[in-house]
């Protein structure tokens, strides 16, 4: 099977190329803007490719004929796309419509991740079947590029997950694990929010999905995440815990006490029983992915 990657330089694409470089059976095309930034360059093929321009997304999937497509490109910072809607759009909407019509062209499943921001946040965990709502400008760009698969793309997986958390050698982003972390080490206070819950998401636990979904070719939407439903004060207090950190510094902090530009959902988690059912998706305990990140954090 021939599987082409969007975003490949981030968090989720780098880890779905660590998964797909072990894989005898499978020609990996990883592509993402700019120089490829995975350290070991062997085992799969390189393309430069910005998924906002038409031409480049025609052009590519026309040459390596993929069998699946697994978008991991998206502008995920939430407060810049409040700021940037121009730039939101292209790269969370518009992208993902060339990729829709170039995936149909070429015969390609397409498999699209989604968030868990595209809900209000009134209650959680949810299930597949919840009603979007979303708060923010991030989340309604992502429900729009979900709406426009569905209706749409010929053959498609919408993979929704929720505060995805890993480690790679050349990180481009930080994420709440390791902010928390790095933050504690250095003996700074934080102010934590403890009226957001969350289904926390390791990110080899969100490539495997993406995975396990292209190699079935699983038509519908799935959510992928951690099991463990914590606030997310409790979250960096379980990460001050393991990496016995001084919880003193923890300070519990309300959505309305830390202002951010765009709204978060207060509630949100998901219930996983499709996927572990239909996918066959086993996914860590949040305790389990710390540990994976700190063995990976000492190999570095």
């Amino acid at each position: 099977m021939k599987v082409l990657v969007t975003g490949s330089n981030g968090l989720l694409g780098q880890k779905l190329t660590d998964y797909y470089k072990k894989q005898a059976d499978i020609q990996l095309i990883a592509t993402a803007r700019g120089e490829d930034r995975y350290p070991d360059k062997t085992g799969y093929t390189y393309e430069s490719l910005d998924i906002t321009q038409y031409e480049e997304v025609k052009t590519i999937l026309a040459k390596h004929k993929p069998d699946v497509v697994i978008n991991t490109a998206a502008m995920t910072n939430v407060d810049a796309c409040e700021s940037d809607h121009a730039g939101c759009d292209a790269l969370n909407v518009d992208a993902v419509k060339y990729l829709v019509t170039e995936c149909n062209a070429n015969g390609a499943h397409l498999v699209h991740v989604s968030t868990d921001f595209i809900f209000d946040g009134t209650h959680g965990p949810v299930t597949e079947d919840e009603k979007p709502n979303p708060l923010s400008y991030y989340g309604r760009s992502k429900y729009l590029a979900e709406m426009m698969v569905r209706e749409h793309c010929a053959s498609w997986s919408i993979l929704r997950t929720v505060l995805v958390f890993g480690v790679v050698s050349d990180m481009s982003r930080s994420n709440i694990v390791l902010w928390a972390k790095g933050n504690l080490e250095q003996g700074k206070t934080l102010n934590v929010v403890g009226d957001q819950f969350r289904t926390p998401t390791l990110a080899e636990d969100l490539a495997q999905g993406c995975a396990l979904a292209a190699a079935k070719k699983a038509k519908g939407i799935y959510n992928i995440s951690g099991s463990d439903f914590m606030s997310v004060f409790d979250l960096v207090y379980r990460v001050a815990s393991y990496w016995k950190l001084d919880k003193s510094l923890l300070n519990l902090s309300t959505s309305e006490g830390i202002k951010q530009p765009a709204k978060r959902p207060p509630i949100t988690g998901f219930i996983i029983d499709k996927a572990r059912k239909e996918l066959g998706y086993k996914p860590h305990t949040f305790e389990e992915g710390l540990a994976l990140l700190d063995e990976q954090l000492k190999g570095k």
